[in-house]
């Protein structure tokens, strides 16, 4: 069955050794009313939407093939709307939330500072709300590194574990990534989907603060999805080249030459 596959995947969830607590008991909206609440929004949202689409086209900045990058910033809102019942605490934090996903980039891409960003969250929401928002952009920001890993390294992730919406948000980010790179066959996605499958277990790890505060939450069903993209495209490989699925090592021979 389809489902077995994730017996192959001890680096998303299914280490029987540790407990990544990612489906915690904790307070949460209803899906109903969360929509509602995005949908009694709508005006304000379009309003963030549009603004941080601007930002990163006055840079000049692009997603993938020439695609502007508000392109990715919609697949990550698209997620965060989604799945945002899962971590949203209540009413007051839908807008933060969903302006937190639209500017994730806005200050390590779109050369923003941190109070660019508050400053812009304020013309649109409470100074609770602008402060909580903003908090998630700079959460999320790339630290200064010669290297992915030096970017992204244990100070970066401890401020993702301490900022509530922070791991979700980072999720989704991920999931919209690696939803992208599994839809093209060209060599700079198929490096990109090899960098992300060997990222995965300190991913998801550094990401998870095993809190029991909804706002922290790394969501089951977030974690699920982004495993499911992983997957099909194992399927796919394993069609084309033949390659048993037992172990993601039969599979980095085919990205040698990339």
């Amino acid at each position: 069955m389809w489902l077995q596959r994730y017996e192959f995947f001890p680096f998303f969830f299914v280490d029987r050794k540790k407990s990544y607590n990612f489906a915690a008991t904790f307070r949460k909206m209803e899906k109903e009313t969360f929509i509602d609440c995005l949908e009694r929004q709508a005006p304000l949202i379009e309003e963030i939407r549009l603004s941080a689409h601007q930002l990163h086209q006055d840079v000049n900045q692009q997603y993938g093939h020439g695609l502007p990058y508000g392109y990715h910033l919609d697949m990550v809102v698209s997620n965060i709307r989604e799945f945002g019942h899962l971590v949203c605490a209540g009413a007051d934090d839908v807008l933060p939330l969903v302006f937190g996903g639209y500017f994730h980039d806005s200050i390590e891409d779109a050369r923003q500072t941190y109070n660019d960003v508050m400053n812009r969250a304020r013309l649109l929401m409470t100074e609770e709300q602008a402060h909580l928002a903003t908090e998630i952009v700079y959460a999320l920001t790339n630290d200064k590194g010669r290297t992915r890993a030096e970017r992204a390294g244990e100070a970066y992730y401890q401020g993702i574990r301490t900022t509530p919406y922070a791991p979700f948000v980072k999720l989704c980010d991920r999931l919209a990534n690696i939803t992208y790179t599994c839809s093209g066959v060209d060599g700079e996605n198929v490096r990109m989907r090899r960098v992300y499958k060997s990222e995965m277990p300190h991913f998801l790890e550094s990401i998870n603060p095993h809190s029991d505060d909804a706002r922290l939450a790394v969501p089951f069903e977030v974690v699920f999805r982004l495993a499911q993209c992983l997957v099909d495209d194992m399927d796919r490989l394993e069609k084309k080249y033949g390659v048993a699925p037992n172990r993601m090592d039969n599979y980095l021979w085919l990205f040698d030459d990339v």
